[in-house]
């Protein structure tokens, strides 16, 4: 008998022959379906695995699939694969009123078409959004019960687009973990839909399996250092991580306001590009997005073709993998660059960070502890009915995961607010050096962006925390407040997913997400997860 893999419509399908007979099969973990045709998928014909924005309102303006069709779908996916099948434990709260929000929909598509840039795509978002209707617990039992008055900024923005939230995700508890998706509100680990063994990465692990596995189209996460780059990269996504004061953070659970940032993950450059683009600009609730007035006079998406690289210029920051990287890893890297080389980009390979920057800057040193406060702030805004008005009161309550026992006691011991530590005044010095010197670099060389990869390790087994974790994100973007985005570079190992990383000045988002976009198109390293086919 011979055995052959084969990429079929964005699968991994194993091509056998027997004698005469020849037949294909997707494979799974226990579980094989056909690799060709349009198959049923709960609610439609339409094939909602890997789906588009683009194609899914193709769909419904040609009258073959409606809002809520989409939803059944993706809620059989849901059923069929979060807690049963691979189980990947990637969803908190299911919308129970996602169906009759769909309907209202489909009523309004019938009489004037698509109400925004998202009618009736199917959302996932992170556990720590305020979403009106359901409950916003950062992983945690603590706030099993909180219910928020109102609709955190963004969210409010994708439902005026048409958007929909089918469902709320898993997250590392108060978005501590940047290594693994575990809390108190959901009992066990989120899985890597890749290989089940796997983790996802934090903290935002919850809505990049729950997107890589197409229990909805888009997603929204939070990056305090790592946590939408990191989850995406280990889920074969796109995620952004945009400029500070790009996106607003009001409604979102606070990890650190200094670095907190809420921004998209989907499967295409394209699709994230389509969510940036609604949830992005001021809002007086949030002064930092002031500064972004002006900077959307043209979407993202204006920024998206396969010429983008042609007259690009990309430095090689070979220092951000070591002596632990994976070799495997480096060498997708080394397969990324020179894929580069070859769609016209000048590389220069490799430049280097100023010493002060890479010792100095990134030295451990004080620490700006905001945590207490700015959770104590936003429990606040809850008004009476928040289940605990301080950080205290959580800890009293022995609701939360062992794991963040010792970060929140730890927290408590901080009395003095982040505008008198010592730490936060020497953070914000780090913070004006770093963006000084990678400035410094970027014009030196004459250079749109600098690259790298976004772990320089493969996703790690669920419970370990010892062998090395290559996260590559949190030693630039966030203490510069520069964008950054990743993208697919490959896979490692059979079949575990590695991302490359575009890092640029402040407010280059539209020069990232165009290089980014031609790599994308030119390479098609995306593939579905084998845990997770198409349903009969």
């Amino acid at each position: 008998m011979l055995l052959k893999f084969l990429q079929v419509s964005r699968f991994w399908c194993l091509e056998f022959s027997h004698g005469s007979r020849v037949a294909a099969l997707v494979v799974t973990a226990g579980l094989a379906t056909g690799c060709s045709g349009v198959l049923p998928t709960g609610g439609s014909s339409f094939p909602v695995v890997e789906a588009t924005i683009a194609e899914i309102h193709q769909a419904m303006e040609n009258g073959e699939l409606t809002a809520r069709q989409l939803v059944e779908s993706y809620l059989a996916r849901i059923e069929a694969y979060d807690k049963h099948g691979p189980a990947l434990n990637a969803i908190i709260t299911v919308n129970p009123q996602a169906r009759r929000q769909a309907d209202d929909l489909d009523r309004a598509f019938a009489q004037r078409g698509l109400t925004g840039p998202l009618h009736g795509i199917p959302m996932i978002v992170k556990d720590n959004y305020d979403t009106v209707g359901l409950p916003t617990s950062a992983g945690s039992l603590a706030l099993a019960d909180s219910m928020p008055p109102d609709d955190a900024f963004q969210v409010r923005r994708l439902r005026d687009a048409g958007g929909l939230v089918l469902a709320k995700a898993n997250m590392a508890e108060f978005a501590f973990s940047p290594y693994e998706t575990v809390g108190s509100r959901l009992p066990g680990y989120t899985r890597n839909p890749y290989a089940l063994n796997r983790v996802t990465a934090g903290s935002s692990g919850g809505t990049a399996a729950a997107i890589a596995a197409s229990f909805g189209v888009v997603g929204l996460g939070t990056d305090t250092g790592n946590s939408i780059r990191g989850p995406a990269a280990h889920q074969a996504l796109v995620g952004i991580r945009s400029t500070m004061g790009f996106t607003s953070r009001d409604g979102i659970v606070p990890l650190n306001l200094d670095r907190d940032i809420g921004g998209a993950l989907a499967r295409t450059v394209t699709d994230a590009v389509a969510l940036f683009d609604v949830i992005a600009g001021p809002d007086m609730a949030d002064p930092v997005t002031l500064a972004s007035q002006g900077r959307l006079n043209r979407p993202l998406a204006a920024a998206l073709g396969t010429n983008n690289i042609a007259n690009a210029r990309l430095g090689v920051l070979r220092e951000m993998s070591g002596e632990t990287a994976d070799r495997a890893v480096v060498g997708r890297f080394d397969d990324a660059i020179a894929d580069l080389r070859r769609m016209g980009a000048a590389v220069v390979d490799p430049v280097a960070l100023p010493e002060v920057v890479s010792v100095g800057v990134l030295a451990n040193g004080d620490r700006c502890r905001r945590f207490r406060f700015d959770l104590n702030t936003y429990l606040a805004s809850l008004g009476p009915t928040a289940p605990y008005q301080t950080l205290n009161g959580i800890v009293s309550s022995g609701l939360f995961h062992p794991s963040v026992r010792q970060m929140l006691v730890s927290s408590l011991t901080v009395e003095e607010p982040p505008e008198t530590q010592p730490g936060c005044a020497t953070q914000a010095v780090r913070d004006e050096q770093l963006r000084a010197q990678v400035r410094s670099v970027l014009a030196e060389h004459d250079l749109d962006a600098l690259i790298y990869p976004t772990w320089d390790n493969p996703p790690r087994l669920i419970g370990d925390l010892n062998t090395p974790h290559g996260n590559n994100n949190q030693r630039l973007a966030p203490p510069t407040g520069f964008p950054a985005l990743t993208v697919p570079m490959g896979y490692v190992h059979g079949m575990l997913p590695v991302g490359l990383q575009l890092l640029g000045d402040a407010w280059s988002e539209s020069t990232l997400v165009g290089i980014a976009y031609a790599y994308e198109q030119a390479t098609q390293h995306r593939l579905a997860p084998p845990t997770t086919p198409i349903l009969d």
